[in-house]
């Protein structure tokens, strides 16, 4: 692939041939959610790819209420990037050890605010890792860099847009949770909140998305996944799942798939499902 980072993904063998090059910055992004009982800043000061530095996803947002790691201000996000030493005429790539399910997320994040040089580990850590590429325990100290935010409300959604959805029905909210969440059969994860879907919302899990080696899947297989939702590519999409990270799994695919502007609902379900007035569908 070109130099440029204008694609969605980048491939272990591309970063292992520009890991040494000035200009590439590396993040492990990993998060779980809490009952994994993993603990991914642990596992990153044990071992991660040489030189990249840890997006603490929950440290860097802001927790509103019980709504986790929200997108943040502007400012915030700057400040925080920064400090990881990265920022303007960078190639950041984003890997994580749990599938898609952060480096998505945060690959996003910076497409909101901005940063297009942005791109995923396709197979993230374990692909890295089964190849036998290097890995270390070595504390990394970046140098800060200034981070220019241009924030890009068209690939964001609140919740005042998704219930005017409900009525227009201009744009198809596709959520990524299990069909047992999505149909209210399973509980959720965080307590307190209802079960079931935005009425009108189509299911398309993001594990479907994701190939037995945990690459991103073929496109072909993309577009036959999509078809089987009932997704339909030339119109609109808004993402939703339950904390706005696996979401952006899908935003991934719709960009690998030259759909680039899918917006992600940042509430997803534990907003919508948390309040008392927001219909519900099972």
């Amino acid at each position: 692939m070109a130099d440029r980072l204008r694609d969605a993904l980048v491939s272990t063998a591309w970063l292992a041939r520009h890991l040494e090059a000035p200009d590439v910055r590396v993040v492990d992004a990993t998060w779980c959610l809490p009952t994994a009982g993993r603990d991914p800043a642990k596992e990153y000061r044990q071992r991660h790819i040489p030189g990249a530095v840890f997006f603490d996803l929950d440290a860097i947002c802001v927790p509103r209420g019980p709504h986790p790691h929200r997108l943040p201000d502007p400012a915030r996000f700057s400040s925080r990037v920064r400090r990881l030493g990265l920022g303007d005429g960078l190639r950041i790539v984003v890997y994580d050890s749990n599938r898609f399910c952060a480096s998505a997320r945060v690959w996003w994040m910076f497409r909101v605010f901005g940063h297009e040089e942005v791109a995923v580990l396709d197979g993230g850590l374990d692909k890295w890792l089964a190849e036998g590429r290097p890995v270390e325990d070595l504390p990394v100290r970046p140098l800060e860099r200034h981070f220019t935010p241009r924030r890009n409300n068209l690939l964001l959604r609140e919740l005042d847009q998704i219930r005017a959805d409900l009525t227009s029905r201009r744009e198809q909210i596709v959520d990524a949770r299990s069909p047992g969440r999505f149909h209210g059969t399973e509980p959720e994860p965080r307590p307190g909140l209802r079960g079931g879907h935005i009425p009108g919302s189509l299911n398309l899990p993001y594990q479907e998305l994701i190939a037995a080696d945990g690459t991103l899947a073929p496109p072909d297989e993309l577009r036959a996944r999509f078809a089987r939702a009932g997704v339909d590519l030339d119109r609109p999409v808004v993402t939703s799942c339950g904390s706005g990270v696996s979401a952006a799994v899908i935003n991934l695919a719709l960009y690998r798939l030259g759909v680039p502007d899918a917006a992600l609902y940042d509430g997803s379900w534990a907003e919508w499902g948390a309040l008392p007035d927001t219909p519900v569908a099972r």
